[in-house]
């Protein structure tokens, strides 16, 4: 693994700032932390930086749970759990065998992806039917988006978009969006630790560096949690987007 304990000042900053922005998302805008995973994969190897955001973004869903724990909707959860343990498998066939390379440029596709269907769902919203939805088309719908979301929460700690999607064309209204979205990562990332530790992705030296970067977490998730009531979502959203191209386009032109 590539030497994190000689990364630079601004480098570290840099790790710094994303890790606030977990705490941030994990409070506040769910699925912002994209923004951390470009951050993270354009200053770490694409491989080891996985291994070294899943144990942040695990502590930004222990916040997140201790904030909203009493708003999820566990049905919706039990729905989605079997999908998403099957994508996670895939995801972890597909790093046994790809390279950094490979990775890297793989975290690079699915953030333009998702900022696609963030994009698409933005437009889709204000005329989404919020009704009932046939119990078929719903375990269909629940399974499509669980197996999306547990290979790209492997592969690149991206499933934040995808459930975020999942979860509002669903109708699900801001708290309880927060308390399902908390409780789901909080599961489906700490799943992910035997699987990381397994593919070598988190180690001692990933986890020093850990410790040095999880305090920032904290204040993030007390600023998410100070302005959730408060934020400008459409332009916040627009912000997370533009970021999320451009550390798409970055990982892949390098």
């Amino acid at each position: 693994m590539h030497d994190i304990l000689g990364i630079s000042p601004w480098e570290f900053s840099a790790l710094a700032a994303a890790a606030m922005v977990v705490g941030f998302s994990k409070t506040a805008v769910s699925g912002a932390n994209t923004v951390s995973l470009a951050v993270f994969a354009a200053i770490l190897p694409a491989r080891a930086s996985t291994g070294v955001l899943l144990p942040i973004l695990i502590c930004g869903d222990l916040l997140a749970v201790l904030t909203y724990r009493r708003h999820a909707h566990w049905p919706t959860l039990w729905r989605l759990f079997p999908a998403v343990g099957a994508g996670v498998v895939l995801g972890t066939v597909f790093l046994g065998f790809a390279g950094d390379g490979a990775v890297r440029m793989s975290i690079g596709v699915i953030l333009l992806v998702m900022a696609g269907v963030t994009l698409w769902r933005r437009k889709q919203a204000a005329a989404a039917d919020t009704g009932s939805t046939p119990s078929r088309a719903a375990r269909v719908k629940a399974g499509s988006y669980g197996v999306l979301g547990g290979f790209t929460t492997m592969v690149a700690n991206a499933g934040g978009p995808v459930m975020s999607m999942y979860l509002l064309s669903a109708g699900f209204k801001k708290l309880g969006f927060l308390g399902t979205s908390a409780w789901f990562f909080l599961i489906v990332n700490s799943a992910k630790v035997p699987f990381s530790v397994g593919l070598g992705l988190i180690d001692r030296r990933s986890l020093l560096l850990d410790a040095a970067l999880v305090i920032f977490v904290v204040p993030g998730a007390v600023i998410g949690k100070a302005c959730v009531n408060r934020i400008n979502q459409r332009l916040f959203e627009r912000l997370v987007i533009a970021a999320t191209v451009l550390g798409g386009l970055q990982l892949l032109l390098n």
